[in-house]
């Protein structure tokens, strides 16, 4: 006697019979969160190499760095963009941003110094700071751009030793003012420049391609650069994972070798 089985039982059945059939290597593609790090143009090196260590530790999370002006990053954060960590080269625009409560309490985790460079066969023959006041090309940051407001203290500060006069002169001597550092950098290592003033990472990110003169120390002006979460991240305990990380033994010898200085 033939007997009907129930119409789901039937469906389940068939339903069973027409799914793929999983084969070695078909496991599902985990899915992946991405954290993204708002960084000093200067910082390029050192954290994208952070960058591979944090995905190591942290599987299934990808690292998106944006690298740029500390004050374009900010404008970019105050207009909304998507960002879980703000790193600057500078306490001004951190400070900013922390006014308009888009950060949280920012922590300092390095320091660097301005130097001036020159292309490597230094057409200019440029050997100290006073120089910078005869040379027919000189590039250097805008005056919002962090190296480029280190700059304009360091000439300033420079009158007492040079004359009152330095600032105006070596200011008659640019020819472009970058919106951030590593724009600087490639216009001296491409010889569109007798010389410019970068930080000293930077410096040596560019190999042979240019030659370092020491600003005086008693003129000179150490960039500190500070990190925060941002108030609005995506993914606030992975950006507040990446700051431990940068300010932790790991980062702190990352950065150390890059040629930076302890906060």
């Amino acid at each position: 006697m033939l007997t009907r089985a129930p119409i789901a039982a039937v469906v389940g059945a068939v339903s069973v019979l027409l799914s793929p059939v999983p084969h070695p290597g078909d496991d599902p593609k985990p899915s992946s969160t991405t954290l993204n790090v708002f960084a000093a143009a200067s910082l390029r090196d050192v954290f994208g190499a952070l960058g591979t260590t944090f995905e190591q530790e942290q599987p299934g999370v990808k690292v998106h760095f944006n690298f740029a002006g500390s004050q374009e990053l900010r404008t970019q954060i105050e207009n909304g963009a998507p960002a879980d960590v703000f790193a600057s080269a500078d306490t001004r625009h951190m400070d900013q941003a922390r006014s308009a409560g888009l950060v949280d309490p920012a922590n300092f985790f390095a320091t660097n110094t301005p130097v001036i460079v020159v292309p490597a066969d230094n057409p200019a023959h440029v050997r100290s700071l006073a120089d910078l006041a005869r040379v027919k090309r000189l590039v250097i940051g805008a005056p919002e751009v962090p190296i480029g407001a280190y700059t304009l203290q360091i000439l300033d500060r420079a009158k007492a030793q040079i004359g009152p006069d330095f600032p105006a002169k070596v200011q008659s001597r640019v020819v472009s003012r970058e919106l951030n550092v590593r724009q600087v950098l490639t216009k001296v290592t491409l010889g569109e420049a007798d010389a410019g003033i970068v930080y000293r990472t930077d410096a040596r990110s560019a190999g042979d391609k240019v030659r370092v003169v020491d600003i005086p120390r008693d003129v000179n002006v150490p960039a500190d650069y500070v990190i925060a979460t941002v108030a609005r991240a995506p993914n606030p305990d992975l950006a507040e994972k990446w700051v431990a990380l940068v300010r932790g033994p790991a980062g702190q010898s990352a950065l150390a070798k890059a040629g930076f200085s302890p906060p």
